[in-house]
C-alpha cells in the first residue's frame, strides 16, 4: 500500500531535483528510487544517493510510514 511521504533534496541531490521537497506516494524505497531514476537530470544520480526516513538509514526494501520524512542524499567525499 503507497504511503505518502515528504520527500527533502539535500545538497547535489537538490540542484538534480531542481526543488527542496516535494510530497510524493510510494510503498517502498525502491519504489521511490525508480521514481527519481525516471527524472530527466536525476537518472545517474538515483542509483548512488542514500536515504533516511525519518532519521534513520533505510535500504531498499523499506516501507516508509505514512507522513514519514525521507531525506535523499548524494554520495559525500571528504573527511579529516
Amino acid at each position: 500500500m503507497a504511503a505518502t511521504i515528504t520527500v527533502r533534496y539535500w545538497a547535489g541531490a537538490q540542484r538534480a531535483a531542481g526543488i527542496e521537497s516535494e510530497a510524493l506516494s510510494v510503498s517502498t524505497i525502491a519504489e521511490l528510487r525508480e521514481t527519481l531514476a525516471a527524472r530527466a537530470g536525476f537518472d545517474r544520480l538515483a542509483s548512488v544517493v542514500s536515504f533516511l526516513v525519518d532519521g534513520q538509514h533505510a535500504g531498499d526494501s523499506e516501507r516508509p510510514p505514512e507522513g514519514a520524512v525521507v531525506d535523499v542524499l548524494p554520495p559525500f567525499a571528504g573527511g579529516c
